[in-house]
């Protein structure tokens, strides 16, 4: 399970949280039965039912077509398989994941939905979802990761003869305009399953009404924030970020083929709902010129046995809460207490290009606008609370393309490994087939 894995999975139980379980799905809980056995550990026909529900909400919100449901949720048992045959492995080796990650990753998901972590539970448990079993799957999916950095991560180096062949290899595909990777911001206004033709309609004229504003020179990340129900539109305005052609629905592909750049598309219409997409940039098929780099500043404060991760993150959170009240500044907090070397700048971390922080810090510092302010953060090197102060386009020196062709070509070795060792460590478990999930 790499990093990104694990942000599309979080994003299918951000999907979830919005709408409650179809009444197929209530049926089939009341009539469960195993469907298969790994290592004498069963997976149960609900488990693939509702993670395929997961996905399919995820794929529609994309634009992206399902398959036909036999085959979908044969995918999906495969899916879990795998994952359950890693998680077993991953216990085997001793990884762990403590109380603090999990409640980390549940806030993030709260965030990122517009939620307080009370108010996301309420409606997982008014969805069906129990939160003691969300949090069992959160702590899984943290297993994985933690596995695949452990395996893989640190281990893989990329040597300069090919970093220089994989530079060679990016130049000419930046020949080719359909490789041209494209920075997309979209509104979803999102049509409920069995919507009357009544309401279809309503919605249709709401999005219009945005599409209309959007052509009229308004600032399409503020329309996002007013009009979208796709999750996280609230803070990040509908940026989608920058993707290659084939990281994207062919759907939105299409829709913004002859659109330029800051140009905005036609309303687009998928199982999700009705989109609206924004062109804000096109980089054609190599490396990236440019970058959004972020400035940003934080208070670190490490953990030692006087000063256990439940007492920083408390803490943490009072200067946050004293902060936002005007009580205290940010600035002069970091001086006193941040145990780093930025502390006596206030915290100033300077302007940062993307995965220069460690992906936890990342995340938050993502899902912010400036002037915003992270709940308290745990990293490995502690416990941050992170506020963004600005954003900016820049272009990339020459060394600093080099350095994320080296990164990417490292990730394209990760992933290359990672399968080899997920299709072995799903080859070493003993798997009993039952009944096929319905």
């Amino acid at each position: 399970m790499n990093t990104r894995a694990l942000v599309l999975w979080l994003a299918a139980l951000l999907c979830a949280v919005a709408a409650p379980l179809p009444a197929s799905a209530q049926a089939t809980r009341q009539a469960d039965y195993i469907v298969a056995v790994v290592n004498s550990e069963p997976i149960t026909n609900y488990e693939v039912r509702a993670r395929a529900e997961r996905f399919a909400q995820q794929l529609a919100q994309q634009g992206q077509a399902i398959p036909p449901s036999d085959v979908f949720l044969r995918q999906v048992l495969e899916r879990l398989i795998n994952e359950r045959a890693q998680i077993q492995l991953a216990k085997e080796n001793g990884i762990k994941v403590d109380e603090a990650q999990v409640d980390q990753a549940e806030q993030n998901i709260a965030r990122r939905n517009g939620l307080e972590v009370p108010e996301l539970r309420r409606r997982m448990q008014a969805d069906g979802i129990a939160p003691a079993k969300f949090r069992e799957d959160l702590r899984n999916q943290l297993l994985l990761q933690r596995q695949r950095e452990r395996e893989f991560d640190n281990r893989v180096r990329v040597n300069d003869l090919e970093l220089d062949q994989f530079i060679a290899e990016q130049k000419a595909a930046a020949a080719d305009p359909s490789s041209a990777a494209l920075d997309l911001a979209q509104i979803l206004v999102a049509v409920p399953e069995n919507a009357t033709d009544a309401q279809v309609q309503s919605l249709k004229a709401k999005a219009q009404r945005a599409l209309d504003r959007a052509r009229a020179g308004e600032d399409f990340a503020k329309l996002a924030r007013e009009f979208s129900d796709a999750p996280g539109a609230a803070t990040n305005g509908g940026a989608m970020g920058l993707r290659p052609p084939d990281r994207l629905p062919s759907l939105f592909v299409d829709a913004v083929r002859k659109v330029p750049d800051g140009g905005v598309s036609d309303i687009v219409r998928s199982g999700a709902g009705f989109h609206i997409l924004k062109v804000l940039e096109r980089q054609g098929g190599g490396l990236p010129t440019t970058v959004v780099q972020s400035h940003a500043r934080h208070i670190l404060l490490r953990v030692t046995p006087q000063l256990s991760e439940a007492q920083a993150l408390r803490q943490l959170a009072d200067f946050k809460r004293r902060i936002q009240q005007g009580q205290a500044d940010f600035a002069q907090l970091a001086k006193e207490y941040s145990q780093d070397g930025s502390a006596r700048n206030g915290g100033d971390l300077g302007w940062a290009n993307p995965g220069l922080f460690v992906p936890e810090f990342e995340e938050a510092l993502d899902s912010l606008a400036p002037g915003q302010i992270a709940d308290p953060v745990i990293s490995r090197f502690g416990v941050h609370l992170i506020q963004l102060l600005e954003r900016r386009r820049a272009p990339l020196t020459p060394a600093e393309q080099r350095e994320i062709a080296r990164n990417m070509l490292r990730e394209k070795k990760i992933e290359e490994a990672y399968t080899t060792w997920a299709q072995e460590t799903r080859g070493r478990a003993y798997v009993e087939y039952r009944d096929p999930p319905q």
